[in-house]
């Protein structure tokens, strides 16, 4: 830290201020940034050479063609398939989901769909 006419200055990682050291929020949208704790603006030079980039992979539209033609995978339109009686149609595979929809400390819901007739029933476990 060196002090220099009454201001104070850091040597900072980029993404910090470098006046008072605190983390800086994300651009604003004329490229400048604010800090929050000294209030000083910032030029996106603050950030140095931070590049951030985001990769949203994608699969073909023929995987899903493909995996909808295949009635011997083990997924069906809701998830896996279990060997489950179906109380409307008696088929004995079902597709099924789990969703934590209570507080933490209580189990799951399991959602099973029959690939047969769709039918849906709920399980709490």
């Amino acid at each position: 830290m060196a002090a220099d006419n009454n201001t104070v200055s850091f040597k900072t990682a980029p993404g910090f201020c470098p006046d008072c050291g605190s983390i800086l929020p994300l651009l604003g949208d004329k490229g400048n940034v604010s800090c929050y704790s000294c209030k000083r603006s910032w030029g996106h030079e603050v950030f140095g050479d931070m590049a951030m980039t985001y990769t949203i992979p994608f699969k073909s539209r023929s995987f899903y063609s493909r995996a909808k033609e295949t009635d011997d995978n083990d997924q069906g339109d809701d998830g896996p398939i279990v060997e489950r009686g179906c109380p409307q149609c008696q088929n004995e595979k079902m597709s099924y989901i789990t969703l934590q929809l209570r507080s933490a400390d209580e189990g799951q819901t399991v959602f099973y769909t029959c690939t047969k007739c769709k039918f849906k029933e709920t399980e709490n476990s």
